[in-house]
C-alpha cells in the first residue's frame, strides 16, 4: 500500500492549470478535507470532478485493478486533482524553451513577418554562435527556412535584413514546468506540454 500511496498525482489550480504534483496520500487528504476534487477523464477529452463521497461511489461502480483498500471500502487512486481555492501559479521565470520562443514570437518569422506552422520555422541566433552569439532570449528568434537560409552565418544588416521587433525575455508564464517521472499517468497529457517543446534550450 505504501508504494501506491506514494505515487504522483497531478495538481491543477482552480483555473485548471498544472501547478505541481503530490502523493496519492496527500491527494486523499486534500480531497477528504474538501480542498480539492478528483478530475476523471472521460472519452473525447471530457473531464468530470468528484468530491470525496462522489469519488468513493464512483470507485465502487467503476473499480480498477489498482485500488487503495481501507477497512470499509476500496477506492480508486486519483490521478489528477483540482484545487478549489488556489488559482495562482508558482512564481517562476519563463523557461527558455523552444515552445516558449515560438509563443513569444507568435509563430511569426522575425525577419519577413509571415506566420508559419512550427514545422516550417527554425530558431535563429541573431549574432551567430561561432561569432560569439549566445543562446539567450535576447539572441534567439523564430525564422522561416528561406529567411534563415538567406541570413546564413551573418548578422541581419550584413544580409540586408532587419528584425521586425527586438527580442526580449517574456514576462508571462504560459505554463508551469512539471518535473516528470517515468510513471506519469496518461491522463496528464491533456494538461501538460511534453518532451520536445518543453526541453530547456542551451548551448
Amino acid at each position: 500500500m505504501d508504494s501506491v500511496l506514494d505515487q504522483p498525482v497531478l495538481v491543477l489550480n482552480r483555473l485548471w492549470q498544472a501547478v505541481n504534483t503530490c502523493s496519492v496520500r496527500r491527494a486523499f487528504t486534500l480531497l477528504y478535507q474538501g480542498h480539492a476534487q478528483v478530475v476523471s477523464a472521460e472519452e473525447g477529452n471530457n473531464f468530470l470532478t468528484h468530491d470525496f463521497l462522489s469519488w468513493r461511489d464512483f470507485s465502487q461502480a467503476n473499480p480498477e485493478p489498482e485500488m487503495v483498500r481501507t477497512i470499509s471500502v476500496n477506492i480508486r487512486i486519483p490521478r489528477i486533482i483540482v484545487l478549489l481555492l488556489f488559482e495562482r501559479l508558482p512564481k517562476k521565470e519563463v523557461k527558455f524553451t523552444r515552445h516558449n520562443v515560438f509563443e513569444r514570437d507568435r509563430n511569426t518569422c522575425q525577419y519577413c513577418g509571415k506566420i508559419f506552422e512550427r514545422s516550417d520555422l527554425n530558431l535563429d541566433h541573431i549574432l551567430p554562435r561561432d561569432r560569439g552569439g549566445q543562446t539567450t532570449w535576447e539572441n534567439i528568434v523564430c525564422s522561416c527556412i528561406p529567411c534563415n537560409t538567406r541570413k546564413g552565418n551573418r548578422l541581419p544588416p550584413e544580409a540586408s535584413m532587419q528584425l521586425i521587433r527586438k527580442p526580449k525575455r517574456p514576462k508571462w508564464r504560459p505554463f508551469v514546468n512539471i518535473t516528470f517521472t517515468r510513471h506519469h499517468h496518461d491522463s496528464w497529457r491533456h494538461f501538460l506540454d511534453l518532451a520536445y517543446w518543453n526541453v530547456e534550450l542551451g548551448d
